[in-house]
């Protein structure tokens, strides 16, 4: 074949040789726009997993790359005036253009021909089998061809400068420095015996703030030696066309257009903070190179290339997303202690968890299993559990773990009482283990109800049968045990849901009211709008339930603001259209909810918590937004709540939740550490080693497993 490279990178350079080394028939040209020795950039750092990869397709290169690395396992974690190190890594590291001279030097052996300081006009008009645009980031291939390649791209909300430092770290070394202007942060590692690369990143607001916006290559290098003048121990920044940018992290639907295919960073990015660009680009060129031995023409090749590869660069750059994240948002972690600090950065990128860290690092993470065991008891301090086994105090309540159980959609509650179907199945959640059971929602009337089967707390008979449930609870199962109440709004009057959820009753329905007169979906029934004396009776209901639950022996409380039910309905600008003082903007939105919060408060008793289920988000345009969320999780802190339990999505039928795994944890993320109040966290959470990750990393303070 006649194959055309455009982009003499890691990418482009690499499937040369592996092209030529495969077929030496093969004609294979590399044209790069730079001289031979440019490179923009310093180090590039590959894994133990990529470098097998590099063996299997070529020894040689292989060879002369391992022979020039820089290795170490550490990772340090500066954080004001304390370092938290982790060992078990297994990073290797080699300068740019050292790589580059190997790769040129290979395709020079093999017999491919290199081409630079040539512009190629335009690759669709290359006379050739194969073109492949290995012309990285700002890809003028992918850039002509938009709606051919299915382009997307996201910028990043931070700004970075790439430069290099004439000294070795002995460690993949992050910074965190507090500024006037906002947090600054290093990244930098080691690619030879006396260099590193050394990223100085911010958010763009804190960028602004510090006036570098105007600043020249040398005003950058004064800055930064300033800043950081502790780390480099007096050694100068280098430069090399190191300018401020914002990361782009670019997605294909298609990588190839005819006979033209995109490679590399021309095809994807993954955020650099997980170091996999270069890894990334070059594993691409051992994928197609492969793909053209296993089939006779340049088409099925491209599909099979995709094929196989696309998943994993996804994979990577979910992975990368979140790590992006975290950076952009590494400000709301200030609170936290060093130790869980890094255990946050470790895991940020959901790669990596307790289980897998204590594997790489089983001293750090004794010392964080420890620092959760701190307040415990003697035994609890002796046995050194993983945190998801550690106690926690909330006001009077001290639970002996972190783990919550709630069976839902038992509806087998006869007029409001629970029966035995309540009794078995809150009695075994806490056999199983749990430190905290939690009901399912128990209405605070009987139109509050989700279904004629809802659990209630409403009349006398209910807190006999609720006394029978707490009794057992703690004397047979030694756990502790919350109520949660609420009213259902415009959701209830509906089947039991074992017949489908929200579908409305045949016969026997009772009135429904809501924020506004807005049917939960086409098929249900049309809501009456709650008035002002309405809502104080409600508010009265609310309080009696509580004193209800107090007295049935209930060791904490949930008041229900989230899934579309009454309180929840009131928060969102989708279910709650009102112009009176109880709709429009947040504050007003808030009002109603708050004043039951308040009720609540002052008829549940001092020394028990009060917890509050809180939709994050109501994944629709228009909707309730996490910002919304974290302000209102502050208020409830301010009005007498001791818990949030984050939850989202089901305020409209229009939803579109993005299930998957630990899908609420990012919201928890956001609540916990921005409102500063303790969260409760569920969704996906499956496995111990997930909780204890969750809770060790600051994320969330209680966990609800998820019931098989």
């Amino acid at each position: 074949m006649r194959i055309h490279i455009v982009g003499g990178g890691p990418a482009g350079l690499y499937f040369a040789l592996l092209m030529r080394q495969a077929d030496p028939s093969h004609e294979v040209t590399v044209v790069e726009r730079n001289p031979a020795g440019a490179t923009f950039g310093w180090g590039v750092v590959f894994s133990e997993e990529t470098l097998g990869a590099l063996r299997d397709a070529d020894a040689e290169t292989h060879a002369a790359i391992t022979d020039s690395f820089a290795r170490w396992d550490a990772i340090d974690i500066h954080r004001g005036a304390e370092t938290v190190r982790s060992r078990g890594h297994a990073f290797t590291g080699i300068a740019r253009r050292r790589l580059l001279e190997i790769l040129q030097r290979r395709c020079l052996e093999v017999g491919a021909t290199l081409q630079f300081e040539r512009e190629v006009a335009d690759p669709f008009d290359v006379d050739a089998d194969l073109v492949i645009a290995a012309d990285g980031v700002n890809s003028f291939t992918r850039r002509t061809r938009p709606s051919a390649f299915g382009v997307r791209e996201h910028v990043h909300g931070t700004k970075f400068v790439w430069l290099g430092v004439d000294r070795a770290f002995t460690a993949f070394t992050f910074v965190f420095r507090d500024t006037p202007y906002g947090m600054f942060q290093v990244h930098a590692y080691p690619f030879d015996a006396g260099a590193s690369t050394f990223i100085v990143e911010c958010h763009e607001s804190t960028w602004r703030a510090a006036g570098l916006e105007a600043a020249t290559e040398d005003d950058t290098i004064a800055f930064c030696e300033q800043l950081f003048a502790e780390e480099l121990e007096g050694r100068r920044l280098l430069s090399n066309r190191s300018l401020w940018t914002s990361f782009v992290t670019v997605r294909c639907d298609s990588w190839h257009d005819g006979r033209v295919a995109l490679m590399g960073d021309a095809a994807h990015t993954a955020h650099f903070t997980i170091g996999s660009g270069t890894k990334l680009a070059m594993e691409d060129a051992i994928a197609l190179a492969q793909a053209l031995r296993r089939h006779k023409d340049v088409p099925a090749a491209l599909v099979d290339y995709e094929m196989e590869r696309q998943p994993v660069v996804e994979r990577f750059q979910q992975a990368a997303t979140e790590s992006a994240s975290y950076f952009e948002h590494v400000a709301r972690y200030a609170r936290l202690p060093a130790l869980l600090f890094a255990f946050n950065l470790l895991t940020r990128s959901g790669r990596i968890g307790h289980a897998n860290l204590s594997l790489r690092d089983p001293d750090l993470v004794r010392r964080v299993d420890a620092w959760f065991a701190e307040g415990a008891d003697a035994v609890h301090r002796r046995l050194g559990p993983t945190p998801s086994f550690a106690p926690l105090a909330l006001r009077g309540m001290t639970l002996a773990n972190r783990v919550v159980l709630s069976p839902v959609g038992l509806d087998g509650a006869d007029g409001g009482t629970p029966g035995d179907a309540h009794l078995a199945a809150l009695t075994g959640a806490a056999r199983a283990g749990a430190g905290l059971v939690l009901t399912d929602l128990a209405a605070i009337s009987a139109d509050g109800r989700v279904t004629p089967g809802s659990a209630g707390m409403y009349a006398p008979q209910h807190t006999a049968a609720w006394s029978k449930v707490t009794w057992f609870v703690h004397e047979l199962a030694g756990a502790k045990i919350a109520m949660q109440i609420g009213h259902a709004g415009r959701r209830g009057s509906t089947r039991p849901r074992r017949f489908g959820v929200d579908r409305p009753l045949r016969a026997g329905n009772w009135p429904l009211v809501a924020a506004s007169p807005m049917p939960y979906t086409p098929r249900s029934q049309t809501p009456f709008e709650v008035g002002e004396a309405e809502m104080r009776e409600i508010v009265e209901r609310f309080a009696r339930a509580a004193a209800m639950a107090a007295e049935a022996g209930f060791d904490a409380l949930e008041v229900n603001m989230a899934h579309g039910y009454l309180l929840g309905g009131f928060l969102s600008p989708l279910a709650n259209v009102r112009t009176d003082a109880y709709g429009g903007s947040p504050p007003a939105r808030r009002a109603f909810p708050l004043a039951v919060v308040d009720a609540v408060r002052s008829a549940w008793p001092r020394e028990r918590p009060l917890a509050v289920s809180l939709s994050a988000t109501d994944w629709a345009p228009g909707g309730l937004g996490v910002d919304e969320a974290v302000e209102t999780a502050r208020l409830l802190g301010e009005h007498g709540c001791d818990l949030v339990r984050v939850l989202a999505g089901q305020t409209t039928a229009r939803g579109r939740p993005e299930y998957g795994r630990m899908f609420l944890v990012p919201f928890a993320d956001r609540i916990r550490n921005e409102a500063g109040v303790p969260v409760a966290v569920g969704g996906g959470l499956t496995t111990l080693d997930a909780v204890d990750t969750v809770l060790a990393a600051g994320r969330a303070d209680l966990c609800l497993m998820d019931l098989a």
